[in-house]
């Protein structure tokens, strides 16, 4: 969209009829009329004159013909205009859900007295094409980052499982570089470097997680956006759906799609073939697009969830060197130590 100026006017249209203008040929700078007025450069059309030379808008009488500025017929259009800086575009802040906060301690008798959850989520978002993501994609895939260890580390529930905090310290990282003056490159390097510091090297795509960052931290996207494209396009999120975080006169220009996003594929695997099978999860499912519930098991439902009702294919294909017959023995093996653990 060219920049209108100060004092000047901007307009927006749903062109395509999908319900939002968040595309860049659906926002436009109104152009100057010789009354002194706006008019919205989108869908405009020429205004008809009568047999007494009084021109009239086709689309309708609701519409002022007027002649914009270096024009000679006069034209209409059915969009408003409006400025900006009076009427501001409507913002809804990124999702806030800092996740599932730590127990604490153990009491005399080694019991865990806060509340223990089980593959636990963020509620995250990220946005599609919009004004507010330069009309780039936010959301996109870039492929597999962050590997799932899971199947060598289930002893690993037994602490409340939240979304692996070295994804957002990477982001953070290389954010924090970038705004302090270091290129790209290096930004994205600090970050990889902080990545590193919450996983095992080995479970983390090096090269692919520099190029991601190199090429978001280049538009429109910010911390929240990259943190869930990471997690996402390494299978670890589900997505709740789509909701409007920008608009304008009542237009969307800017969507995001909330997603609840697991610290591993199999947390997200887990939690959307169980979610199901609970009674718990009924009429509530997973929220709403703008405040996903991303809570984990208690472990009650976790005891409670049929397992050979589940289909694990999809993490049996991420773990190819080790047989599938052995990884469910050991996560029922290390679920049941846990689980004994913490009923003691």
């Amino acid at each position: 969209m060219p920049d209108p100026g100060a004092g000047s006017q901007i307009c927006a249209a749903d062109l395509n009829g999908n319900g939002d203008a968040a595309d860049a040929s659906e926002i436009a700078a109104c152009l100057r009329t010789t009354a002194a007025g706006w008019q919205c450069p989108l869908q405009q059309v020429a205004c008809v004159a009568d047999a007494q030379g009084q021109y009239g808008c086709p689309l309708g009488p609701q519409h002022a013909c007027a002649v914009v500025a270096g024009g000679s017929v006069p034209s209409c259009s059915p969009n408003l205009c409006a400025d900006p800086a009076v009427t501001p575009i409507e913002e809804v802040p990124p999702i806030d859900d800092p996740g599932t906060a730590p127990d604490g301690g153990m009491d005399a008798e080694g019991n865990c007295p806060g509340r223990i959850e089980i593959f636990s989520g963020r509620a995250m978002r990220c946005r599609p094409p919009g004004l507010r993501a330069t009309f780039a994609s936010c959301c996109r895939d870039k492929g597999k980052i962050i590997k799932d260890g899971m199947g060598s580390q289930l002893s690993s529930i037994g602490t409340k499982i939240a979304v692996a905090k070295g994804v957002f310290n990477g982001m953070s990282a290389a954010f924090a570089a970038f705004k302090a003056g270091a290129t790209a490159s290096q930004a994205a390097s600090a970050g990889a470097n902080a990545l590193i510091i919450g996983f095992d090297p080995t479970s983390i795509a090096i090269s692919l997680a520099i190029n991601f960052i190199v090429e978001f931290l280049f538009t429109g996207c910010d911390q929240q956006d990259m943190e869930t494209a990471m997690l996402r396009s390494s299978g670890m999120c589900h997505e709740v759906g789509s909701y409007c975080t920008s608009s304008f006169l009542g237009i969307c220009l800017q969507k995001a799609r909330g997603h609840c996003c697991f610290n591993t594929k199999l947390g997200r695997i887990l939690q959307e073939q169980g979610r199901p099978q609970l009674k718990s999860f009924n009429g509530v499912g997973w929220g709403a697009p703008k405040q996903p519930i991303c809570r984990g098991f208690t472990p009650e439902e976790f005891q409670a969830l049929d397992f050979g009702k589940m289909d694990l294919s999809e993490y049996y294909s991420d773990i190819e060197a080790r047989a599938q017959g052995q990884i469910q023995v050991d996560m029922k093996d290390k679920i049941d130590a846990y689980l004994n653990a913490i009923g003691e």
